[in-house]
């Protein structure tokens, strides 16, 4: 038993958008090489089956070492009811479900219980609503792991970490500093080798046009990002740039790089997702445990219609399983 891996929590996402109906779809799915602990109200996850057509059996348990019968999924129940919550629409009870279900998935892996967690999406206006202080995932997992984390996207071609993640443009740029972007340049090289990349290539994006084109569109690439990038190298990791965002990305899909550097949310988030968001996953780098999310938000435009595809959620799934093998100590 001693060798038998920790198990990975399962957050049920918002209740009024479509995680509950991926969730249970994964659940089904008869390839699913373990269940995790699901972590919300149970009765959403039993709603969300019944609409399917599909049978779990599921059973609730006050905490994740609670064996469980054999093709049993466990689900710790957390935070308010929502069953009821309506579907496809910002509630605050939506927004309270939604924040439980996570920290209840944090606390269990800080504590060791958990090798991590996997998120359902959320909406941002029920996290405002209910009034959480956290715009979104990755600031929450930061303060209550207490850890300096940044934004991996990645896909079978194209793997990017992000050196400001939700904030406007014009703060973004403030926020290009020689310091943040080193950070987010040790996080990339870790989080690849967790990945499987002994000695990866990281490419680091410019922040202006043409990466700044000699300072005739800014300084920032100058003052900035290419100290950072001396800095890297100093400390034995194979950084280069910066280089042009426009053209950057197409050189790590053919191969020239292992993952890229973005300076900015969309910079970084547009190429993995145009490429399609069944195999993009979100992974959160610098916690002392495993996270990582489906690459699509929670399509209130879709709720409850049983078509919502799982196999972004399958897919970061894959992912967690596969991080939590890995030797890093801190991904």
């Amino acid at each position: 038993m001693g060798d038998q891996p920790k198990p990975l929590g399962l957050t049920l996402g918002d209740p009024a958008g479509i995680g509950p109906e991926i969730c249970a779809k994964m659940l089904a799915q008869p390839d699913l090489p373990e269940y995790p602990l699901v972590l919300g109200d149970p009765k959403v996850l039993e709603a969300a089956a019944k609409r399917l057509g599909l049978k779990l059996l599921l059973q609730t348990v006050d905490h994740p070492s609670v064996p469980v019968p054999i093709n049993t999924i466990p689900v710790f129940s957390a935070g308010p009811a929502a069953s009821a919550v309506p579907l496809g629409q910002v509630s605050q009870r939506a927004g309270e479900a939604a924040f439980a279900a996570i920290k209840a998935g944090i606390d269990h892996s800080i504590s060791g219980d958990l090798a991590g967690i996997v998120t359902a999406p959320i909406n941002k206006e029920a996290f405002a609503a209910a009034n959480v202080p956290f715009p979104g995932h990755t600031e929450m997992l930061a303060h209550y792991a207490k850890a300096d984390v940044a934004m991996m996207l990645a896909n079978a071609d194209i793997r990017t970490v992000l050196t400001t993640i939700h904030v406007p443009l014009r703060k973004a740029v403030d926020l290009i500093t020689r310091e943040n972007v080193l950070r987010a340049i040790r996080l990339a090289h870790h989080g690849a080798v967790a990945l499987g990349y002994s000695a990866p290539r990281v490419a680091v994006a410019g922040l202006n046009p043409h990466a700044g084109e000699g300072r005739l569109f800014g300084d920032e690439d100058a003052d900035e990002i290419a100290p950072a990038i001396e800095d890297a190298k100093a400390e034995g990791i194979d950084a280069s740039g910066p280089w042009p965002g426009d053209t950057v990305f197409m050189s790590a899909r053919q191969g020239a790089f292992d993952v890229v550097v973005a300076q900015y949310h969309d910079q970084g988030l547009i190429p993995v997702k145009y490429m399609g968001l069944a195999d993009g996953v979100n992974i959160t780098l610098g916690l002392p445990f495993v996270r990582t999310s489906p690459d699509h938000g929670t399509a209130f435009d879709i709720a409850g219609q049983g078509i919502a595809d799982p196999a972004s959620l399958r897919t970061a799934f894959n992912y967690a399983v596969q991080l939590r093998g890995a030797k890093a100590a801190r991904f």
